[in-house]
C-alpha cells in the first residue's frame, strides 16, 4: 500500500504577492502585477512589459542580504519562498535529515547580458568573427561565480544546506511545467519510502535580454504595451501572448502518519499526479490535445477520481492562441459533458507566466482554494472565444466548495502535467 502525501508549509516570492495570505488576497481582489520592465531598458524590444517582483529583499525572511548579494536573482526568491514554507510546516526538528529531501523545478540563472556583449564586440572589432578574441575577452572579463549561478542545481544546492537536508536532491527543468513535475516526482519519492519529508517547487526569472527576445522570436508574448494590466487575457478572443512573470514557490511534502503525528497543520493531500509527452513539435501542443488529455486521464486514475469529483480546475491558460484553444479541448475531452459544470480560471491573468516557477504557484493557489471555498477569476475576459467555451470564472472571484481540485501545467517541448489535490 502506497503511502500518502500531504502539504504541511507553503511559501512564496510572486509578482503579486511575498507571502501566500498577500498572493491569496490580491488574487480574490482581481489585481493585477504586470507593468512596465524596469530590471532593463526594454524600451526598443517588441515587448517592454513584465510582472515583476518589486519591493522585495532576501532580508524580509530574515536572511542576511549581504550573504545573498552575489546569487542568482531566482536563487534568492527559492531561499525566501523556502524560509517561509519550511516556517510555516515546523517540520525541523522532526525528521531525520537523511529523509528530507529537495526536488526543485527550477530555471536557469540571470544571464550575464553586458558581459556577454563585451565579448560578442571584441569577437567582430576586425569585421569578421574572432573565435579567439571572443574567448581572451571572456577570459577577462566573466566573472567565475557569476557564471557557476546560472546553473538550474543552484537553488536546490542551497535549499539542502539551509535546512540540512540530506536526503534525495534533484532539479528538473521541463520548461513550464518543471515545478509541477518536481512536485509529481517529490511525491512518488514519499509514496516509495524514500524520504519522509521533501521541499519542492520552483523558482525562474527570464526577465533579461535573452529571455525577452528569445520567447519575441517565438512569437509567444503580448505586445500590449500600453494596457500592461490588461495584457494577459487567457481564454480571450483579443489575447495576443503571454505576459513574462518570475519568482518562487514552495511547499513542504510530508508523508500522512509522519505529519499527523506530530500534530502537524495540512493544507490538503497530493492524490494524483500525471506526466506525458505529446512527442508533436518542440513550441507547439499537439492541436488534437492528445498529450494534455492523456495526462488529465493518468491523474485522475491516480487520484482514484471519478470526473464529477473534480471541484476546480487551475487552468495553464497562458493567453496564447494555441495553447487556452487546445487546453480548453483536452478539458473537454477528459470531462465529457461535466466540463461545463467545472469553474476553471487561469490566474496568469493576474501574475504573468512565471514559466518554471509557475506550476507550483498555481498548486499552492488551488490549495488555497480547499482551504476557503472560493475560486480566484480570470481577469481580462471581455470577449468570448467561440474555442473556449467553459466557465473561466470572469474577472471576478467566486465562493464555490472545493473539496478535490485540480491543476494543469503545459510546457514547451510537449511536456504535460497534471496534479489534483483535496481534503484530508
Amino acid at each position: 500500500m502506497r503511502r500518502r502525501v500531504v502539504v504541511t508549509g507553503v511559501g512564496c516570492v510572486t509578482p503579486l504577492g511575498t507571502t501566500v495570505p498577500e498572493l491569496w488576497d490580491n488574487l480574490l481582489a482581481s489585481k493585477s502585477g504586470v507593468g512596465q520592465i524596469s530590471l532593463f531598458d526594454a524600451s526598443s524590444f517588441p515587448t517592454n512589459i513584465a510582472a515583476e517582483v518589486r519591493d522585495w529583499s532576501i532580508a524580509d525572511v530574515g536572511e542576511d542580504a549581504s550573504v545573498w548579494q552575489d546569487r542568482s536573482r531566482h536563487t534568492c526568491f527559492a531561499a525566501g519562498a523556502a524560509k517561509q514554507a519550511v516556517e510555516d510546516s515546523g517540520v525541523l526538528g522532526t525528521v531525520e535529515p537523511v529523509k528530507f529531501g529537495v526536488y526543485l523545478g527550477a530555471g536557469e540563472g540571470q544571464q550575464d547580458f553586458m558581459r556577454f556583449s563585451k565579448m560578442m564586440t571584441a569577437a567582430v572589432a576586425e569585421g569578421d568573427l574572432s573565435l579567439k578574441a571572443f574567448v581572451e575577452t571572456g577570459l577577462e572579463v566573466l566573472e567565475p561565480k557569476a557564471e557557476l549561478e546560472q546553473e538550474p542545481n543552484m537553488p536546490a544546492g542551497y535549499l539542502a544546506g539551509m535546512f540540512n537536508a540530506q536526503g534525495p536532491n534533484v532539479n528538473c527543468l521541463t520548461a513550464c511545467a518543471a515545478s509541477s513535475q518536481a512536485v509529481g516526482e517529490a511525491t512518488e519519492i514519499i509514496r516509495r519510502g524514500e524520504a519522509d519529508v521533501m521541499l519542492s517547487g520552483g523558482a525562474h526569472s527570464m526577465i533579461h535580454q535573452f529571455g525577452i527576445t528569445g520567447f519575441n522570436l517565438l512569437t509567444a508574448l503580448s505586445e500590449r504595451n500600453d494596457e500592461p494590466e490588461r495584457a494577459s487575457r487567457p481564454f480571450d478572443l483579443n489575447r495576443d501572448g503571454f505576459v513574462i512573470g518570475e519568482g518562487a514557490s514552495m511547499l513542504v511534502l510530508e508523508e500522512y502518519e509522519h505529519a499527523k503525528a506530530r500534530g502537524a497543520q495540512i493544507y490538503g493531500e497530493l492524490l494524483g499526479y500525471g506526466t506525458t509527452a505529446d512527442a508533436f513539435r518542440i513550441t507547439d501542443t499537439h492541436p488534437e490535445g492528445r498529450g494534455a488529455t492523456s495526462c488529465i486521464n493518468m491523474a485522475l486514475a491516480d487520484a482514484g477520481k471519478n470526473i464529477d469529483e473534480i471541484d476546480y480546475i487551475n487552468a495553464h491558460g497562458t493567453s496564447t492562441s494555441v495553447n487556452d484553444k487546445v487546453e480548453t479541448l483536452a478539458i473537454r475531452q477528459a470531462f465529457g459533458d461535466q466540463a461545463d459544470k467545472i469553474p476553471v480560471s487561469s490566474t496568469k491573468s493576474m501574475m504573468g507566466h512565471l514559466i518554471a516557477a509557475a506550476g507550483a504557484t498555481e498548486l499552492i493557489i488551488c490549495l488555497q482554494a480547499l482551504r476557503h471555498n472560493k475560486v480566484p477569476p480570470t481577469i481580462n475576459y471581455e470577449t468570448p472565444d467561440p474555442n473556449c467555451d467553459l466557465d473561466y470564472v470572469p474577472n471576478s472571484a467566486r465562493d464555490h466548495h472545493c473539496k478535490t481540485v485540480l491543476s494543469n501545467s503545459f510546457g514547451f517541448g510537449g511536456q504535460n502535467i497534471t496534479l489534483i489535490a483535496g481534503q484530508v
